[in-house]
């Protein structure tokens, strides 16, 4: 099959088409969201919301009402729950992050046992992007523009709430509020992956474009730009990828992820592997002349 085929065989299909247009938006959305999770350190935060969703949209989908309501309720509600655990006892907050994501977690996997009838866990913990509904769509669409919206306009606050929160504090900005933005937009985007990649996945589009991109550039609005293409092109060579081979197309956006991690990692210009033993091996040859 030549690479004009290739491309051309899935757009035959209109299911591949909206998947496609999907999980590209998808991708836009979850990787600009990483870099922030990124530059503030919350990968764990991300993982917890990500899993603490999962009740929500049990809930959500048995009541007959949108997934998003139900997800974004649980979401936010892991994040408050965590916080009032951290404020009143001595655990620190990576092992509260842990006990809070697994019991929301496993509370879900019991809904899904009792109603196993009703809602099927595997398109819950893996996405069904292939078999994605109109409505889902529409979803996915206000998700994705909320989310892109609000990033734009709290852009310059949010960058410093990550960067130097006592900073952003000791000049007036309400961390506050930008906690719980952030936490909000989080629970959001976790909704919106869910579509694509399921709830076990999604952390890897919430962390791993970011991770990529903080290799590749040392300025946040480049680091961006640089997530938000890799996201996309991850979105949407791994949806090609797993209609070829027919696999799972969360799997396969996941493993596309990873690659491009892995290449910046060692190819960096600046950050990469190859560069930092080169120049090691230049400093300790200096040392040697010395």
């Amino acid at each position: 099959m030549d690479l004009i085929q290739w491309f051309a065989a899935p757009l035959q299909h209109g299911f591949m088409i909206k998947a496609i247009l999907v999980s590209a938006l998808v991708g836009v959305v979850c990787s600009a969201l990483s870099c922030y999770m990124t530059l503030k350190g919350w990968a764990l935060m991300g993982d917890a919301v990500s899993h603490a969703v999962m009740p929500g949209v049990v809930i959500a989908y048995v009541l007959n009402i949108p997934l998003a309501v139900g997800a974004f309720v649980f979401g936010v509600g892991s994040v408050i729950a965590i916080g009032f655990i951290k404020s009143k006892t001595r655990i620190k907050e990576d092992t509260v992050i842990g006990l809070v994501f697994t019991g929301f977690f496993a509370l879900g996997l019991v809904l899904v046992s009792k109603i196993k009838s009703s809602v099927d866990l595997t398109h819950i913990l893996f996405g069904n992007i292939l078999g994605i509904s109109d409505a889902d769509i529409t979803q996915t669409v206000i998700i994705s523009a909320i989310t892109l919206v609000t990033l734009a306009i709290l852009q310059k606050d949010l960058i410093l709430f990550c960067f130097d929160s006592t900073h952003a504090r000791s000049i007036g900005l309400n961390i506050t509020f930008l906690y719980y933005v952030l936490l909000s937009l989080l629970s959001l985007a976790a909704v919106a992956g869910l579509q694509t990649v399921g709830i076990i996945l999604v952390v890897a589009m919430l962390v791993t474009p970011g991770a990529t991109a903080y290799l590749l550039s040392d300025r946040f609005d480049h680091m961006l730009l640089i997530a938000m293409a890799s996201g996309v092109f991850s979105s949407v060579m791994g949806t090609y990828i797993s209609y070829h081979i027919d696999g799972s197309t969360g799997g396969c956006i996941v493993v596309v992820q990873t690659l491009l991690f892995l290449a910046a990692m060692i190819f960096a210009p600046k950050h990469g592997l190859l560069v930092r033993s080169r120049n090691s091996q230049t400093v300790s040859e200096s040392d040697a002349n010395q």
